[in-house]
């Protein structure tokens, strides 16, 4: 069983590493409550220095890292100790995060459900690049691959807000590993022009839709209603809501809660 008084010396060595690496989820289950939801605000009020000047708190925000003010007084350490401990076993669960290779061979589904979601952020670093004009909001795009009955796969790392969906896809060679494995891909309208790879709806302008194509899209829709499940699974992370931290940090965090969602 690890101890924090372990977890501390490992830390204090300055190796940044843990113990040893099959024991990371116990030792986080130690840091804070085993329940879900403080794990969960454990890795969602992280709280990092900003990567630029630009990339600061806005004011009028609620201070920051409030759980790491509670395991500091729950194991009388310093909040600054406390944080160190979460960055440390936060970037080592991202270490253990598989790729999308490794999940499609591990899991081999008929198919693949491919959406994009964005996470928002409190702070910027360029104000341009992370504003999603869809959502007329800052955050970082983020690419989520499930199976056919919803069950999240894979989280991609993330992008900037302005980043479009098939871009993204591009980006992370999403399309291109699924083709190499053989497990078609269901897309929404977000991915038309991906290639003939992945299925999308018909487009509907600039001609009506026969009622053949209007069938063909509520199939579609019907197939790809389960990856909600998964974009859910993803915002029931406070994280990704509502980001505290510098969205350079949210590829590290986005693979730590991938590496404990494939533990459920």
């Amino acid at each position: 069983m690890v101890t924090v008084s372990s977890f501390r010396a490992a830390t204090d060595r300055g190796t940044g590493q843990l113990p040893a690496t099959h024991e990371a989820p116990v030792l986080l289950r130690e840091v804070v409550d085993v329940s879900t939801h403080q794990r969960r605000s454990l890795v969602g009020s992280l709280s990092c220095r900003p990567a630029s000047p630009a990339c600061s708190r806005r004011p009028g925000l609620p201070a920051p890292a409030r759980p790491a003010r509670q395991i500091a007084a729950g194991f009388g350490i310093s909040v600054g100790t406390a944080q160190a401990y979460v960055n440390t076993v936060v970037g080592h669960l991202s270490r253990r995060a598989p790729g999308l290779l490794r999940v499609l061979r591990e899991t081999d589904p008929e198919h693949v459900l491919l959406d994009g979601t964005l996470a928002e952020c409190d702070r910027v670093g360029d104000s341009r690049a992370d504003f999603s004009q869809r959502h007329r909001r800052h955050g970082v795009n983020v690419q989520v691959v499930a199976d056919p009955a919803g069950r999240l796969l894979w989280i991609s790392p993330a992008l900037p807000g302005r980043t479009h969906d098939l871009t993204a896809a591009r980006t992370h060679r999403i399309i291109r590993i699924c083709e190499r494995q053989g497990v078609p891909v269901l897309a929404d309208r977000a991915y038309i022009g991906a290639g003939s790879w992945v299925t999308t709806p018909v487009r509907r302008l600039p001609h009506q839709l026969t009622a053949t194509q209007q069938t063909i899209n509520r199939a579609l829709s019907v197939a790809r209603a389960p990856v909600e499940r998964s974009v859910a699974t993803l915002k029931s992370w406070r994280i990704f809501r509502r980001a505290r931290c510098s969205p350079n940090r949210m590829s590290v965090i986005a693979a730590a809660v991938l590496t404990l969602e494939r533990q459920r």
